[in-house]
């Protein structure tokens, strides 16, 4: 509710005019400071919390359900009732409430009525978070999966107690991640995305988060739904898979796990769009380690870019356990060319690739450069 108080505000300070929202049922769930032109239906309705039957009646008759644009209803002097401005607010073209304007003193413009049209899609999601959250009012469902997620038992107490997740159910985490720009556009394509996952999924209990520059999926029992993510949500993204645990309570393990998961895919585009935890291989230890040197030789080599065609060949080497035949035909490069790219190496790392432990402190390098993004291969 309180994200709906803030967008209402919001919008009445840009419009600089008095608004209010009802859900679908014309009951009012937030408004605005009323610092306009005022009637007797607008105060009725901010006392009682809901629109007269006889009102609602006259306002239906106007159009509004049907409606998927703005409309303008007429005022009814009999009523005590203003001309007003309805913009229906829908989600997936379902509709979840309608934002009023009284159209008078001045009435409202059509540059007006197109700025509160535009910004009707956040509030349609809040309104939809809202009507999927189970037994919980929505700030306290978002509370809750917040605590969950920092380990705290009391807030997986509240959530089951509620009925929004089964006591002794397995729950399994899953983060998605874009290379959008973390801001409003970005948290909106996620929380839609996520809304539309939990509809789909209403059998295995989910619940979801929206953080800064990832979206958090909860979802009960062990399957992976990683695939409805990438449908679900209008961006590209990495999906990361954190491991099954026994309850709800311990989710903050599990979302620890794909939170890494997800940072490693969207540096290491090779892994694929989803990774789980447990796949990761050498990148779980090294996701987990702090911020360590690198091997010298290829710290200069890493300062100048011209190097890069031979940073991918010792790396592609390496990962085929130094098989030339296999690196060879990896890269569709000749065995003399792959041989003098190796030597160039050895000189400029100042290295030996004979040596087992300086093949080691390179391999290892190369995938730690990867993940700090010092190192980008073309492929």
């Amino acid at each position: 509710m309180a994200d709906l108080q803030r967008a209402v505000d919001d919008l009445a300070a840009r419009l600089g005019r008095p608004l209010l929202l009802e859900d679908r049922r014309q009951h009012v769930v937030a408004y605005s400071t009323q610092d306009g032109a005022m009637d007797e239906v607008r105060r009725d309705s901010i006392l009682r919390r809901h629109t007269t039957p006889e009102v609602r009646l006259f306002l239906r008759s106007a159009g509004i359900d049907e409606s998927v644009v703005p409309l303008r209803t007429p005022g009814v002097s009999a009523m005590g009732l203003l001309p007003r401005v309805c913009v229906p607010v829908r989600h997936e073209g379902r509709l979840l409430g309608f934002l009023w304007f009284i159209d008078a003193e001045p009435a409202m413009s059509d540059a007006e009525i197109a700025l509160a049209s535009a910004s009707s899609p956040p509030l349609a999601l809040a309104l939809y978070h809202e009507s999927v959250a189970t037994g919980l009012a929505s700030h306290r469902e978002l509370e809750a999966v917040t605590g969950v997620l920092r380990g705290e038992p009391e807030a997986a107490r509240t959530l089951i107690e509620a009925g929004a997740f089964p006591q002794g159910e397995q729950v399994r985490v899953l983060v998605a991640r874009s290379a959008a720009e973390p801001g409003e556009p970005l948290r909106l394509t996620l929380e839609q995305g996520l809304l539309a996952v939990r509809r789909r999924l209403a059998g295995h209990h989910p619940l979801h988060l929206v953080r800064y520059d990832h979206g958090v999926l909860l979802t009960s029992g062990a399957l992976v739904h990683a695939d409805d993510l990438h449908a679900a949500v209008a961006a590209p993204v990495v999906v990361g898979v954190g491991g099954a645990r026994r309850s709800l309570a311990e989710a903050g393990e599990s979302y620890a796990e794909a939170l890494r998961a997800a940072e490693v895919a969207a540096r290491v585009p090779g892994l694929g769009r989803t990774v789980e935890w447990s796949r990761l291989g050498v990148y779980r230890l090294l996701a987990q380690v702090p911020a360590m040197e690198l091997h010298p030789g290829l710290e200069r080599m890493l300062t100048d870019e011209q190097h890069l065609p031979l940073l991918e060949t010792l790396e592609a080497y390496l990962d085929l356990a130094g098989s030339a035949v296999a690196t060879s035909r990896l890269l569709r490069l000749h065995r003399t060319s792959l041989y003098y790219r190796l030597q160039r190496v050895e000189e400029l790392a100042d290295t030996d690739l004979k040596d087992g432990g300086e093949r080691l402190s390179l391999h290892l390098s190369l995938k730690l450069a990867r993940l700090s993004g010092r190192y980008r291969p073309r492929v």
